[in-house]
């Protein structure tokens, strides 16, 4: 979207970000002498009616959530060409996600933290509401609270449902790391309980550094961090239960134990060694919310989002990269006793090892289906989006198929102009031209530096490779392949990394195995 001077009666400053439905601008209301945040709906969505109901309906919801807890929003209209935008209020503060980036915040941050953003939710619920996405990037951070306080508030309701509608058949929807189990069984409906055991693994990762494992596999919070309080280990494993009848019944009883954790905690109150605080005030300052409220959510209901390739959309400006630490290279923690690693599920978590912590040069990461499977860099596997892929954001007619995405941001991965390196994996049925589509598609902004061919046992295709993309470095194979096999699947494949991808490429599609019809 080229860069606007002006908004509805809003004078635009800067980009904030962008995610696949909409891009995200600082603006400033004259009128009122404040700065604001404009979403607006993304060019390439303008056509879709669906989507464009998705969009409005996020600022309906975060409209009718008024607590203060809440992200709010002041306005909502359209721009000439009928694409739809609503004003929110700007968090100068960056996201929780953004907090972290100097490692596990001191105990009391964390459970202040955890606990605001629980009230927050809870008002959400009051309003009949369950979000079903909260991660660290969704809790955002604002000043201008009582007594000079910051303000913690609870935005992207792209997967947001009314309590009525989310009580029944629902489609898996959520992120990795973060989703209760009952989001992924699409039959068990969900309730406000979804979101506790949200809030519980974003406490885990506040004070390990590290998103917590599968549901049923997670490891005790002060293994990976020893000497937590034994209070706040219970409140994150009851926060996490499987089971949602043994969890915190509410998120405002989740608040109250960890307000009443943090009364308790003595003066010297656990700090993490890792952890600098000048450096995170530092960071508070000078890099106030660099892509804050422009993250949208990887898995929204069985439409393209952040799982969706990014070659079904034109390449868009330059948008700010995040920064992410501890798990996205197997970071040691807990003075050696531990390190971050990713497991094939595609969740970031902290498991015990004897002796110097190593992170594997390869992994194998499988979608949800379990027909999709490859190997890729470790160091590319911070998160991961395997619920399926649509090819009709291609122009083709098959209808939603399995695929993967697995990348260090899923988040960014359909913004071509960042600098994101991992892998997008998508299955088309056998003769349904989804290879040869995936010859013909442009990218704008992007360099085009010619096609080879791929061959291997199970494959033929061909690799096309194009950079910068707006960021110096960085390059993309798009690849369409073929089985060699009668009546085998064709799949459509991105690849993005720092440099050359060549080699890279050449052993992930060597790895890649594709199984079932």
């Amino acid at each position: 979207m080229p860069f606007p001077d002006q908004i509805g009666r809003y004078r635009v400053e800067r980009r904030l970000g962008a995610g696949a439905f909409g891009v995200v601008w600082l603006a400033h209301d004259d009128r009122l002498e404040a700065p604001v945040a404009i979403k607006v709906m993304a060019e390439n969505w303008a056509f879709r009616m669906d989507i464009r109901e998705r969009f409005l309906t996020e600022a309906r919801l975060l409209r009718r959530a008024t607590a203060g807890g809440v992200v709010q929003v002041f306005d909502i209209g359209e721009l000439p060409d009928e694409r739809p935008y609503f004003v929110m209020e700007y968090a100068d503060r960056g996201t929780v996600e953004d907090r972290m980036a100097a490692g596990p915040v001191e105990v009391p941050e964390a459970l202040d933290l955890t606990a605001r953003a629980a009230r927050g939710v809870s008002a959400l619920y009051e309003a009949g509401i369950v979000h079903r996405d909260i991660k660290p990037s969704n809790i955002l951070l604002a000043g201008g609270g009582t007594a000079g306080r910051e303000r913690v508030l609870v935005a992207d309701l792209g997967l947001a449902k009314t309590l009525a509608q989310a009580s029944g058949l629902t489609v898996v929807a959520g992120s990795a790391g973060y989703m209760a189990p009952e989001q992924a069984e699409p039959f068990d409906g969900i309730d406000g309980r979804a979101d506790v055991y949200s809030l519980g693994a974003v406490l885990y990762r506040l004070v390990t550094g590290a998103a917590p494992g599968s549901p049923g596999k997670v490891i005790e919070p002060d293994r990976v961090r020893p000497g937590l309080p034994p209070a706040l280990n219970r409140a994150v494993l009851r926060a996490m239960e499987p089971d949602r009848e043994r969890r915190w019944p509410t998120a405002a009883a989740f608040a109250d134990e960890l307000d009443r954790i943090a009364a308790a905690l003595p003066v010297a109150a656990v700090r993490s060694p890792e952890r600098k605080t000048q450096a995170r005030e530092t960071q508070s300052q000078e890099t106030p919310a660099r892509d804050t409220q422009a993250r949208e959510t990887p898995v929204p209901e069985r439409q393209p989002s952040e799982e969706r390739p990014a070659a079904a959309r034109a390449a868009v400006p330059d948008s700010p990269p995040g920064r992410r630490t501890l798990g996205r290279r197997g970071k040691a923690v807990a003075a050696g006793a531990a390190a971050v690693v990713l497991l094939g599920a595609g969740t970031v978590v902290a498991v015990e090892l004897q002796g110097r912590p190593t992170t594997p040069a390869e992994i194998r990461v499988t979608d949800a289906t379990k027909r999709i499977s490859f190997e890729m860099p470790s160091g590319w596997a911070d998160e991961q989006v395997g619920s399926g892929w649509d090819p009709t954001v291609l122009g083709l007619r098959t209808h939603h198929q399995p695929g993967l995405t697995v990348a260090q941001d899923v988040s960014r991965w359909p913004d071509l102009t960042t600098a994101v390196s991992g892998v997008f994996v998508g299955i088309g049925a056998s003769g349904g031209g989804l290879a040869h589509k995936a010859e013909t598609i442009g990218h704008t902004g992007c360099t085009y530096h010619g096609g080879r061919a791929f061959t291997s046992d199970a494959w033929h295709g061909r690799v096309r490779t194009w950079s910068p993309c707006g960021t110096a470095g960085q390059s993309l194979e798009e690849i369409g392949l073929t089985a060699t096999r009668s009546g085998g699947p064709e799949v459509y494949a991105q690849i993005r990394c720092d440099r050359d991808c060549t080699e890279r490429t050449d052993g992930i599609l060597r790895s890649l195995r594709v199984t079932g019809s």
